[in-house]
């Protein structure tokens, strides 16, 4: 959904973003699931990223009060982040995207870490290995062909991809086989891939598609199926540009100045960047413990972050 403030304004929109989905499942955290103290707010997505949106709210009442109606400020809260946009097939991708044209700045106010802000995010591709053997009594297991034992070589090859800058390969899932006394005939692995641009993606592909199409043990075969694919969040011009921008509003304003950081994880920032649309990303809440049980947000940092966002909005050229 897009909740518009000054929806007739004349002036660049500025828009907000955050997520309201996590990846817990319903009823995890039993009840009540969101505790605090003094210092913190304990529960499922608090700083991915409710927190965030709840910051941006913040702003936009903040704004309002004052009697901000120089441009429209959108916010744009998604539902189906943490599964890439696999339950809407992306249909929520395309309307953020949509929404977001013509932005000045789209701010994702997806967690922060003090003092900086992503411009560089991975990009993610989610394979499965669907391997198939020969099956046999244990007892005549010379017989068969393991798609279990074919699933530790491809294994094995796939996890020496470990480069922090570059490609990462992490084999996450496995199962296989009926019963301990039957040579296993199906094996099911799925690996999750990182990339930092468009040259390693192709890479990526090559990998997974060689791997499986390697039979490292006589009899087997692989069957290789894309389950998701989420774009990395390359560095632009455009997106430096607009931290230059947001830099010199915080000195005007005596806020922290931020810079650049690269992560491994993805974001809805990465479309936004490819449509063209000004981004910066992780601009909202602080906190720790992402997609646990212990997650949590710092309660101080909501009032931060809102500032952070109110600035840019009344400000931003």
């Amino acid at each position: 959904m897009c909740i518009t403030m000054n929806p007739d304004a004349s002036g660049a929109p500025v828009c907000l973003s955050g997520h309201m989905d996590t990846v817990h499942p319903v009823g995890l955290f039993g009840s009540p699931c969101v505790t605090k103290d003094e210092e913190n707010i304990y529960g499922p997505g608090v700083a991915d990223c409710k927190g965030g949106a709840v910051a941006a709210f913040m702003a936009m009442v903040a704004l309002e009060d004052m009697g901000f109606s120089a441009r429209p400020i959108k916010l744009i809260l998604q539902s189906d982040e943490e599964t890439n946009s696999a339950g809407s097939n992306k249909t929520t991708v395309k309307y953020m995207c949509d929404c977001a044209q013509g932005a000045v700045a789209f701010l994702n106010c997806e967690p922060s870490v003090p003092g900086t802000v992503v411009l560089k995010r991975k990009g993610i591709a989610k394979y499965t290995f669907h391997i198939t053997g020969k099956a046999a009594h244990a007892s005549e297991c010379y017989n068969g062909v393991s798609a279990i034992a074919e699933a530790a070589h491809k294994i094995l090859e796939l996890e020496k991809h470990k480069n922090p800058e570059g490609i990462t390969a992490n084999c996450g899932i496995i199962s296989g086989g009926t019963v301990i006394n039957t040579v296993p005939e199906k094996c099911l692995v799925s690996v999750d891939f990182r990339f930092s641009n468009a040259e390693e993606l192709e890479q990526v592909k090559a990998i997974a598609e060689k791997v499986a199409k390697t039979s490292y043990i006589e009899g087997t075969t692989c069957e290789l199926v894309l389950e998701s694919l989420r774009d990395a969040m390359e560095l632009t011009d455009t997106n430096t540009a607009l931290l230059d921008k947001i830099n010199e509003i915080f000195d005007e304003n005596d806020l922290p100045a931020l810079i650049m950081r690269a992560t491994g994880g993805g974001s809805d920032a990465a479309y936004t960047t490819q449509a063209g649309i000004p981004t910066i990303d992780s601009i909202g809440v602080s906190g720790g413990g992402i997609h646990a049980r212990s997650e949590y947000a710092k309660i101080s940092t909501l009032k931060d972050a809102a500032k952070r966002v109110a600035a840019i909005c009344c400000c931003i050229e």
